[in-house]
């Protein structure tokens, strides 16, 4: 496992061009063997996880072309198989294989016990669900899953119990091929969900009611090609807004999708951060860290991480640890994940003065005397940087160990670090 060592207490200063969004490339690339016409993407992001599903796409057959922001896959017309063993089912994305995999070949089939982060308990039994819906068959063999759809997806009527976003991109890419007309209730509304519909829809997909929580498909007998572009991700933007602030630079952040991140910015505003929204962007300044008070005195002030519109809980651990010297309390609530903030032990290592309330809520109590401390991350991307943010601030050396998961969703993260004045190293054991 790779460590991180950083020398913090400088303020870190520049401009950062925002990177392609993750969460809106995977689906994208899995999604593309919906189709046996060539697929472009532009703005790619740099990350293990989508490295390793085109590594499975080249293990089948298929033609992939990358360079150093973009790519091009064509898949094979008669591709009626796919091993098991070469489903990359260890990261989380993998079930984003699901329908594409199914629509191809008529089943797959995995090991019940492949996860991706260490977030808690996170279902397959949605994406399950919403195969079920569409006819699949769903068997155990020991510790295997196997789902079988012999005769195609049939149009189906889904009420989601959650907003998950991934088992609305299943539905989707279930829907978009199946013979008829779906409906999903209760979909996810985040911008890489619009993005991918928006993906679907330049193949030839009929989807109605994008950017809501109903989403209506009419099925279609064949997609096309698309060229497209990875929009960029606003939780980088945020890590960066919440890095600059925290360490009081001046940061210019270079994103078109500033427009979607004003709450985000109000979270930030509301811990005494300085980030606001510009024209091509974010900027961040010099940081009061004063809490912003309520009205009424004997409410706390509150951050709640819920799904979009509201603020996302995959920016909590980076607010979290950019409020290390807030004066002021403030309750960070993770609506979303269960035991997504067992890491707060962690936080007190650099003195921070966090209660972890329950396993959905930390509550911070004012800045404490910060000192630097080696202190070690679960397998869970953002809270790697969380821990990063709040070392950022303290002068001395800080060690963030077991840090590999930055690799899996923030290219280049040290490499931009440094070019903003960061003493930050990386470190393989």
């Amino acid at each position: 496992m790779a460590y991180i060592e950083i020398q913090g207490g400088k303020p870190l200063s520049g401009r950062i061009t925002i990177s392609g969004n993750k969460n809106a490339l995977l689906p994208m690339v899995c999604g593309s063997l919906l189709t046996s016409e060539p697929i472009e993407i532009s703005n790619v992001p740099k990350i293990s996880d989508g490295l390793k599903i085109l590594k499975m796409f080249e293990s089948i057959g298929s033609d992939v072309v990358q360079d150093d922001n973009s790519m091009k896959i064509d898949h094979l017309s008669d591709i009626t198989h796919i091993n098991s063993s070469l489903i990359p089912v260890g990261i989380r994305s993998a079930v984003l294989l699901f329908s594409p995999i199914i629509y191809r070949t008529g089943r797959f089939e995995f090991d019940q016990d492949a996860k991706g982060c260490a977030l808690g308990v996170r279902e397959i039994d949605p994406h399950l669900e919403v195969l079920k819906s569409f006819g699949c068959d769903i068997a155990y063999n020991g510790q295997k899953c196997v789902i079988t759809c012999l005769d195609g997806f049939k149009g189906a009527d889904v009420w989601l119990d959650y907003q998950s976003v991934t088992a609305t991109e299943t539905f989707l890419m279930a829907a978009v091929v199946a013979k008829g007309t779906s409906t999903l209730t209760n979909a996810a509304c985040e911008p890489h969900v619009k993005s991918f519909c928006d993906y679907l829809t330049g193949m030839g997909a009929k989807i109605s009611g994008v950017g809501t929580s109903i989403l209506t498909v009419e099925g279609v007998e064949k997609l096309s090609g698309v060229t497209c572009r990875v929009p960029d991700d606003h939780h980088e933007a945020a890590t960066y807004a919440a890095i600059g602030a925290s360490t009081g630079g001046i940061l210019n952040i270079e994103t078109h999708i500033s427009s979607e991140m004003k709450l985000i910015v109000r979270q930030f505003q509301k811990v005494g951060l300085n980030v606001s929204i510009t024209e091509t962007g974010l900027v961040t300044g010099p940081s009061s860290f004063r809490v912003q008070k309520n009205f009424t005195p004997e409410v706390i002030t509150k951050v709640e991480a819920a799904p979009w519109p509201y603020f996302p809980a995959d920016i909590l651990p980076q607010i979290i640890g950019a409020s290390i010297q807030s004066e002021g309390e403030v309750l960070f609530w993770n609506k979303v994940y269960e035991g997504a903030l067992f890491w707060s032990s962690e936080l007190q290592k650099f003195g921070a003065r966090v209660h972890l309330s329950d396993p959905h809520r930390l509550l911070m109590i004012g800045s404490g005397q910060l000192r630097p401390a080696t202190v070690e991350a679960p397998y869970i991307i953002r809270v790697v940087l969380g821990l990063v943010i709040a070392a950022l601030q303290i002068p001395g050396e800080s060690v963030v160990k077991k840090a590999d998961p930055i690799a899996r969703a923030h290219p280049d993260f040290i490499e931009k670090l440094q070019s903003l004045g960061a003493d930050i190293r990386w470190v393989e054991e």
